[in-house]
């Protein structure tokens, strides 16, 4: 790989890839956490480098519950990604968030259960700070793009993470309304808070494709309607990223960068051999 790409993409369900995108390179990568759900793709997209990386496989033979997130988030880093947009399906939670919308969320709340959610762990300690989840320039510079590629893109919002694969029952789904979630999806957690252990810029591009259960006039989400409305914002959700890579600046200027600065508790000298090099590309910087 002689070009560090600018930006990583998690193309979730219905986007396994990226039609256009000049093909660099095909990566079978592996980690100290395991594989990838699928070989990265690095590849040349309005002049400028991507890696892109399908979130449930090449087939979608991925449950969200089978997605090995820490995998995925670590070989992006490694091949120095700095930015990631992670492309999700999700459900609306508020009326006025319609079915074909956009939401770049602002904030995330995690219900999911037995999934990884952290890097930290045999021997080292970190409790990452993570007040505000997802990166404001990266997010902001994401909706722009969406609303330039014709979407109509709701600026912030909670998105509620469970853990599925089955759908919400109704009353979950009034439930969650009441909390004031926005909108819900199945894999945004524990995703944002790797990406930001690993101390990337992270922004997700919700595509709404029903108003779950809660909705009485509307019919209860399944399968097909899900598939069928990711064909028709696909094709937007591509535009979008492309217009984002043309407006991206050439440096961060956030807090994502040093995320972890803080966030250690172990005594460097009290980390396990073992675990320092399996954390390495994490945290060497701050352990000399």
């Amino acid at each position: 790989m002689e070009e560090r790409p600018v930006l990583g993409v998690l193309g979730g369900s219905g986007m396994y890839r990226i039609p256009g995108m000049e093909l660099l390179e095909r990566i079978e990568i592996d980690t100290p956490f395991g594989s990838p759900s699928a070989p990265i793709v690095l590849g040349r997209w309005h002049e400028r480098t991507i890696a892109f990386l399908a979130r449930h496989g090449e087939g979608h033979t991925l449950s969200p519950s089978e997605v090995n997130y820490r995998a995925n988030v670590y070989a992006l880093k490694a091949l120095g990604v700095e930015r990631l947009v992670g492309v999700s399906a999700c459900g609306s939670l508020r009326q006025e968030i319609e079915p074909g919308d956009v939401v770049v969320p602002d904030q995330v709340y995690d219900a999911s259960h037995g999934r990884a959610r952290s890097f930290f762990e045999g021997g080292v300690v970190a409790h990452l700070s993570a007040p505000d989840p997802f990166c404001p320039i990266l997010s902001s510079l994401l909706a722009a793009g969406s609303e330039a590629a014709g979407s109509r893109v709701h600026r912030g919002g909670t998105y509620l993470t469970i853990e599925g694969p089955r759908f919400s029952t109704r009353a979950e789904s009034h439930i969650y309304q009441s909390w004031g979630m926005s909108i819900i999806g199945m894999t945004t957690s524990p995703e944002a808070f790797l990406a930001r252990e690993a101390e990337l810029c992270y922004a997700v591009l919700a595509h709404v494709t029903d108003y779950d259960v809660w909705h009485s006039s509307e019919e209860p989400v399944t399968v097909t309607m899900v598939v069928q409305r990711l064909r028709q914002s696909t094709q937007r959700a591509e535009a979008a990223i492309g217009l984002l890579l043309e407006s991206l600046p050439p440096t961060r200027d956030c807090a994502c960068r040093d995320a972890m600065r803080d966030a250690l508790l172990t005594r460097p000298e009290a980390i396990p051999p073992a675990a320092r090099q399996r954390l390495g590309l994490i945290v060497d910087r701050y352990l000399g």
